[in-house]
Formats: structure tokens, C-alpha cells, sequence
């Protein structure tokens, strides 16, 4: 069966309710386009799952602050629509910001606590757009179950929170970074990189080794002190920015003191500038 492409919202919600009423289970995959490697991974898991599949493309202006990279946001729709049928996907809704957000649009969706540090302190406003667009998406295409990237750490802690306030009837499933041969954790950002900036990239995951290796070398005795000097060493020998590098609870956000089994360590750097990156990692590595 073709792929259908949907542009109209209210045409996408009668689709999702005929699909309803036919018993079927529906999977979301939110992402704003220009796919790779790792948001093919999300639509597999999606296809798994459910009976019919839903990839959303759309860039949301509402995340974007002033000063960030909306215009310039990278754009491959016909690559992207190919890649989403090789992967079984049977619709893809794509709407247009003016119909996502008409004129007189006044509502939005805040969770507070939990954006308001690591990315929701550099970039104020943010998390208020991805909580809206998510929300207005799961009204729109009713899913069952949706499948976001552990790459946005904060962002699917947000929107579970949201999903479990909210009492939305979905289930939020969370997928394991996806990363290059050489570690860097995959992103559409990744097209700005290039020559030594690709290279400079990599202080991300090298920071995120390090601080796992000096976890296994001394185990819950490490201060969190410890793993947040070393990166901004690694980051800075790398010629990055380091906007926050931070050993948090997995599940509350919470600042920790000393590493546990739930830390994890978030970093967000600038590459050359201008190519904000962001990478997370448990710190405990569970061995198989």
C-alpha cells in the first residue's frame, strides 16, 4: 500500500479516528525532518508495535528563540518521505506552521520543574514549544504509542511528564542513541559539520568515555565535581563551548553530589561557534 501524505490537521485526525474505528494501533514518530540513521531506528521500533505508523514533519517555529538556526534549519522533504516508505511507514503528516499555529493562536503547554535547567536555561521558551507541538500532535493523530530519541534526554523527560499530567492515552516509548562509527551521537545538525569541526565534534563522546571510565575505575565515590571538570577539559582541548555539562537523576533531573546507579551525564557544546550539539550517557555501564 502507498505511503499517504497529509498536509491538512483536520484531515490527519479524520484518518486517525477511520484507523481507530478499524481496531488498528497507531505509532507516532514526531520528528522535524532531515532524517538519519537514528530516527530510522525510531520507525522501526513504531512499525514493531502498532498496525499503522505516523512520521510527522514538521519544523517547529515555536522551539526556535531568535537567535536560533529556524531559517537555516536543514530540509530534504522527497529524501525524507523516501527514506520514511523504505521503512514501512504508512503515513506522513506534514503541516504548514500557519495551520499548526493560525492566526489568534493563544495556547500553550509549560511544564515547569523539569525545564528548567540544561537546555531549558540557555534556550528560554523552548521546552514551552516542544510540549505544545507534542500535545497538538497527539490530538491530531491519536497514537497509541509515539517514539521519541534518548538523544533529547530533557525532551522526553518533558514530555512524559506532560503525557502522565495530561492523562494523554498513549505510551511513551524512548529509543537508544543512534551513533556514528566514530561515537558522535546522530542529529540533522551533523550536516553543518565539516573538516575540523566534524573532528571538534567528537569531544562529546570522548567526554562521555572518560567520565565512564573514571566511574568504573572508582564507582559511587566519584563527586559529581569530578565527572563535570573532566569534561570541561575534554571540551575545552577540543576547541568546543561548553554550555552545561551536568550528572543528573535520569528520571527527576535533579542535580546529583556524588555519581549513583540513575546519574547520568548531559553536555551541550557549540562546534565552531555556531553548531549547538547535545549528547547524554549513563554513566554506569550495565554489562550484558
Amino acid at each position: 500500500m502507498e505511503m499517504k501524505i497529509i498536509k491538512s490537521p483536520a484531515e490527519m485526525q479524520h484518518q486517525a479516528i477511520a484507523w481507530k474505528r478499524e481496531g488498528l494501533k497507531i505509532a507516532l514518530v514526531p520528528t522535524m525532518g532531515c532524517l538519519h540513521a537514528g530516527h530510522l531506528s525510531l520507525m522501526r521500533k513504531a512499525v514493531q508495535n502498532a498496525d499503522k505508523v505516523i512520521v510527522s514533519l514538521f519544523v517547529n517555529p515555536m522551539q526556535f528563540g531568535p537567535n536560533e538556526d529556524f531559517a537555516a534549519y536543514p530540509r530534504q522533504f522527497q529524501i525524507d518521505c523516501d527514506l520514511a516508505e523504505k521503512e514501512g511507514v504508512h503515513l506522513i503528516f506534514c503541516p504548514d506552521a500557519k495551520e499548526m499555529y493560525p492566526e489568534g493562536f493563544q495556547t500553550t503547554v509549560s511544564v515547569k520543574t523539569l525545564t528548567q535547567g540544561m537546555c531549558g536555561a540557555d534556550r528560554p521558551g523552548h521546552f514551552d514549544g516542544v510540549a505544545t507541538v507534542v500535545s497538538k500532535l497527539l490530538h491530531l493523530t491519536i497514537p497509541d504509542i509515539a517514539v521519541f530519541g534518548e538523544k533529547d534526554f530533557q525532551q522526553l523527560a518533558v514530555i512524559r511528564q506532560m503525557v502522565r499530567d495530561l492523562h494523554f492515552p498513549v505510551t511513551i516509548i524512548g529509543s537508544p542513541i543512534v551513533r556514528e562509527a566514530d561515537g558522535l551521537a546522530m542529529s540533522s545538525r551533523n550536516k553543518y559539520l565539516a573538516g575540523e569541526m566534524r573532528t571538534q565534534a567528537l569531544c562529546l563522546y570522548r567526554s562521555i568515555q572518560a567520565a565512564q571510565q573514571i566511574v568504573a575505575r572508582a564507582g559511587h565515590d566519584v563527586a559529581a565535581g569530578t565527572i563535570i571538570e573532566a569534561t570541561k577539559k575534554t571540551v575545552a582541548e577540543a576547541g568546543g563551548k561548553l554550555e552545561y555539562a551536568v550528572v543528573v537523576d535520569e528520571h527527576s533531573l535533579q542535580a546529583e553530589t556524588f555519581v549513583g546507579s540513575s546519574s547520568v551525564l548531559a553536555i551541550a557544546v557549540k562546534i565552531g561557534g555556531v553548531v549547538r550539539l547535545i549528547d547524554n550517557a549513563k554513566l554506569f555501564i550495565v554489562k550484558k
